[in-house]
């Protein structure tokens, strides 16, 4: 310390790092410095090498993403494979069904995040996914249709863990007010911010979002190098909007999908036209016992029956006071030969 205060160095300073050279690697070259040695000698030591990217990472976005208790294993694959799709997402434990959903914008604060994907199960059958930007707002509510995972066989596609997404929209989304302000929900959720301590500085992965009959339809493809052609990786799921909120799980309500169903009235739909089905095989069987019966009535006689029936001849009656005589029965002459062939057969057999 007493050398360093010699040669004009700060009281607080920090000698450099010294870094093993590889075996074969060139020198440093010099360089002028605080611990360069007197005379022009320079000591066998240089200074770690700047990384790759000198950006620093400036926006913060950070993701929660966790569910309601009741969901089942399909639901679960899904939050592990958004997980593992997006670096800058957190984990956080299962959140009781008692609670109320504003509730989530404290959880949000405490794990420092300011975005949100929560999973909500009801009847253990119906999956809700609420897109937030907590605590401000705005929030959108959908109906999780279709769920296929990353561990499904049809997924041939892989990318490297961590890499930066590429998001596609649907033309639609510039068009109409409610899709422009989710276009910009899922941009800020879903895009991996740059250079994001876990990410990986590399493109090989595109997420899509299509409108297709009153749906947003989420796909994952892989990039492939050699001709830029487009293998599904996934998850893949279908987003039917319910409601979008101004604030953060609640608030006033900004657009009501008009086309929306919930699964409880398709359900009973359902019941209904498998009843209606029922019901009129029925009446089908009711009508044709009514037929049968109708068809067994006696119907009056018809005078126009005997129009062309001639009357016939009456023969007179003849009386036989007279037994007949009966029949001579013919025997066969033939017979007698026949028995006296066979007599004389079986007595040349039991002769010889």
């Amino acid at each position: 310390a007493a050398a360093k205060r010699q040669r004009g160095a700060a009281a607080g300073a920090r000698p450099k790092k010294r870094v093993k050279r590889e075996p074969g690697a060139p020198d440093p070259a010099p360089g002028p410095g605080p611990g360069s040695a007197p005379g022009g000698a320079a000591p066998e030591e240089y200074s770690i090498p700047a990384p790759v990217s000198q950006g620093k990472w400036k926006n913060k976005e950070r993701v929660l993403i966790f569910s309601s208790r009741g969901i089942n294993f399909r639901t679960r694959h899904l939050m592990q494979d958004l997980r593992t799709l997006m670096p800058h997402s957190k984990a956080d434990t299962k959140m009781d069904r008692k609670d109320k959903l504003f509730v989530i914008n404290e959880v949000c604060e405490i794990k420092n995040c300011n975005k949100c994907i929560f999973f909500e199960a009801k009847k253990k059958q119906d999956l809700y996914m609420w897109l937030s930007n907590a605590p401000q707002g705005p929030s959108a509510k959908f109906l999780v249709q279709n769920i296929h995972t990353l561990a499904e066989l049809k997924m041939t596609g892989n990318c490297l863990r961590g890499s930066r997404p590429l998001l596609s929209f649907d033309p639609t989304f510039d068009k109409e007010p409610h899709y422009a302000l989710l276009k910009e929900l899922f941009i800020q959720i879903f895009s991996t911010p740059q250079y994001h301590p876990k990410s990986q500085p590399f493109v090989d992965h595109v997420f899509t979002f299509t409108i297709t009959d009153k749906r947003i339809w989420f796909r994952n493809y892989q990039i492939i190098e050699e001709d830029a052609s487009l293998v599904e990786i996934g998850p893949r799921f279908v987003l039917n909007l319910i409601k979008i909120f101004q604030g953060s799980f609640g608030g006033p309500t900004l657009y009501e999908n008009p086309y929306y169903q919930s699964p409880n009235m398709h359900r009973r739909l359902i019941r209904l036209s498998v009843a209606a089905k029922f019901r009129e095989k029925q009446q089908v069987k009711e009508a044709q016992k009514i037929k049968k019966n109708e068809s067994k009535m006696l119907v009056k006689d018809d005078f126009t029956e005997t129009v062309f029936e001639t009357p016939a001849e009456e023969k007179p009656v003849e009386v036989q006071l007279v037994k007949p005589e009966p029949k001579a029965t013919v025997k066969d002459k033939r017979k007698p030969r026949k028995t006296q062939r066979k007599k004389q057969k079986k007595l040349f057999r039991i002769e010889a």
